[in-house]
């Protein structure tokens, strides 16, 4: 089966410096945190609140999406964390 995004939620992680999201592959969930340094690779004067990542986040869905499902083809594990030298 292929990964998939069909839930949108996501949240900021502050004491982990990430924003957290979920894809399927079937019935298999895969976690996955984008760091807030990789968010501010994407968008460098970004602001370091809630909103604000999160805003960027949202702007950037597909590009993480894909970068997301290019660490899973990889390698088919349950957790990634994407970092900014994955963008």
């Amino acid at each position: 089966m292929a990964l998939n995004f069909p839930n949108v939620s996501r949240s900021l992680d502050m004491a982990r410096n990430c924003v957290c999201f979920w894809g399927y592959d079937g019935a298999f969930e895969v976690a996955f945190q984008v760091e807030t340094g990789a968010l501010r690779r994407i968008k460098s004067d970004v602001q370091e609140d809630e909103d604000s990542l999160l805003r960027v986040f949202d702007g950037n869905r597909v590009r993480i999406q894909k970068v997301a499902t290019s660490a899973y083809s990889k390698r088919r594990q349950s957790y990634y964390r994407l970092s900014a030298a994955d963008f």
